[in-house]
C-alpha cells in the first residue's frame, strides 16, 4: 500500500470536521496541469456541488480532474431493503442524488435484495425483501428526487447479477482469492455487524460482492454513508492488487443519530430512535419533543444535527416562530449562525424543536399523501408495515 493509502487506511477513521473549501484548483493545488480553461472551469463548478456531499472525500483531487474531464461521471450507492425508510434515507438521500445530477453525474442505485437475503433481513425472504424494495423507490419517488431525464437508474442485484453471471462471479472470486480473511472480516461494519459477531458463512462472503459490485457498475465514484468506508478502500486497495490506475473515489457522506441520548446511528428496531418517512404529522411531533435536545449544548445534539443535514440543505434556511417576550420570529441562513444562538442561550430548545417538527412535516407531507392517494404505494406500505424486521 502506497503511503497515501496508509494514511486513509479504513484502520483509522477520519475524526477531523470537514472545513468549508474554497473551490480553486490552483488554490486546492489539484494536478490539473492537462487540464484546457474549459475543463477547468467546468472541474471548479461541478466539484463545488458534488463535494459539498460527503463527510470525507478520497481522493479529492481525483474527484477534481473526474468531474473536470468526464461528461456523465457515474456515481454508485446501493442499500438493502430491510424494513421501513427513516429520513436519513429518505430525504438526505434524495438531497445528495439530485446535487450529483445537477453536477452531470448519472446514478446508479444498487437495490441490493440478494444482499438483503445473505445478511437475514426480513427472515432471508427474497419475496418480502423485494416488496421493500418497491417500497422504498415509491418513497423517493414521491419525496423529490429527481428521476425525469433518466440520470438516476434502480439497479435490482438480484436480476443484474444474473444477466451478467460471467462477468460478476470471476470478479467476486479474484477479491476474495486476493484478500485474506481478517482483512474481509474488518469491513463487517457495511453489513450492521462487528467482527466479534458470529457470522453466516454467507456474510463472510458479502464484503467480497460489495467490493466487485463497484467494478460491475462501473463506477467512479462511491457514494455511500461512513459506516460503508471500509469496503470502498478495499476496492481501491484492489487496484492497486490488480495495477488499476483509475480507483473508484469515497465520497462518504454523515450518518445521521438517532433521536435519543448517545444514539450515533438511527435504527429501525428503534422506533423511538427516527422519523419514518411516512409518520403522521402528529408522530413527527411527539417524536421530537421527546429527543434528546440539552440546552446550550451542541455536541452529540440530534435535533441540531437534522437541521444541518436535512433542513438547511432542503430549504436553504430555518426559521423559528416565537413570541416577542422569547425574542421574535428569526430565520437562520447558516448553520454557524444557528449554533452561535443555540449556544448562547438565545434559542431555547423548545423554540428549536416546535420549529424543526414544522419543518419536517413540510418535508415528509407529499409522501404521506402518496401513499394515502396511490393505490399501488398504500399495499405496498401495508404489507411493509406488517413485516417482522429481523437482524
Amino acid at each position: 500500500m502506497s503511503t497515501e493509502e496508509q494514511k486513509i487506511s479504513d484502520e483509522t477513521p477520519p475524526t477531523q470536521e470537514v472545513q468549508s473549501l474554497t473551490i480553486n484548483a490552483q488554490a486546492l493545488r489539484f494536478p490539473t496541469l492537462s487540464l484546457t480553461d474549459e475543463e477547468r472551469e467546468r472541474g471548479e463548478r461541478r466539484y463545488a456541488l458534488v463535494r459539498s456531499i460527503g463527510e470525507e472525500c478520497i481522493q479529492e483531487d481525483e474527484l477534481f480532474n473526474l468531474l473536470a474531464k468526464k461528461d456523465q461521471p457515474i456515481s454508485y450507492d446501493g442499500f438493502e431493503p430491510s424494513g421501513r425508510m427513516h429520513i436519513a434515507q429518505g430525504v438526505m438521500k434524495a438531497v445528495n442524488v439530485n446535487k450529483l445530477t445537477d453536477a452531470g453525474c448519472k446514478v446508479k442505485i444498487w437495490i441490493a435484495d440478494w444482499f438483503a437475503q445473505l445478511n437475514n433481513k426480513m427472515g432471508g425472504d427474497l419475496k418480502k425483501i423485494q416488496t421493500v424494495g418497491r417500497y422504498l423507490i415509491e418513497i423517493w419517488k414521491a419525496v423529490g428526487m429527481k428521476l425525469e431525464d433518466g440520470k438516476v437508474e434502480f439497479l435490482w442485484s438480484s436480476e443484474e447479477i444474473n444477466s451478467r453471471a460471467a462477468e460478476y462471479w470471476p470478479l467476486v472470486m479474484d477479491i476474495a482469492r486476493r484478500n485474506k480473511l481478517p482483512r474481509i472480516m474488518r469491513c463487517c461494519q457495511i453489513m450492521g455487524r462487528s467482527e466479534t459477531d458470529e457470522l453466516a458463512a454467507s456474510q463472510i462472503f458479502y464484503p467480497c460482492m460489495q467490493c466487485a459490485d463497484i467494478f460491475f457498475l462501473k463506477a467512479d465514484i462511491c457514494q455511500l454513508g461512513m459506516d460503508q468506508r471500509k469496503v470502498n478502500v478495499l476496492a481501491r486497495e484492489y487496484c492497486d492488487d490488480i495495477k488499476r490506475k483509475n480507483k473508484p473515489i469515497i465520497l462518504s457522506h454523515h450518518m445521521l443519530p438517532g433521536l435519543q441520548q448517545g444514539q450515533e446511528k438511527m435504527s429501525k428496531s428503534d422506533p423511538s430512535s427516527s422519523i419514518y418517512m411516512e409518520d403522521e404529522e402528529a408522530e413527527v411531533n411527539v417524536k421530537i419533543k421527546k429527543a434528546y435536545c440539552p440546552p446550550m449544548i451542541v455536541e452529540g445534539n440530534p435535533c441540531l444535527e437534522y437541521i444541518k443535514y436535512i433542513i438547511l440543505p432542503w430549504f436553504h434556511e430555518f426559521s423559528v416562530e416565537r413570541s416577542v417576550k422569547n425574542g421574535g420570529d428569526k430565520t437562520y441562513n447558516s448553520y454557524e449562525e444557528l449554533v452561535a444562538d443555540y449556544e448562547k442561550g438565545e434559542l431555547h430548545p423548545a423554540d428549536l424543536k416546535h420549529a424543526l417538527s414544522g419543518a419536517l412535516n413540510r418535508i415528509l407531507q407529499p409522501v404521506r399523501d402518496h401513499f394515502s392517494h396511490d393505490a399501488g404505494a398504500k399495499d405496498l406500505l401495508k404489507r411493509v408495515k406488517g413485516y417482522r424486521v429481523t437482524r
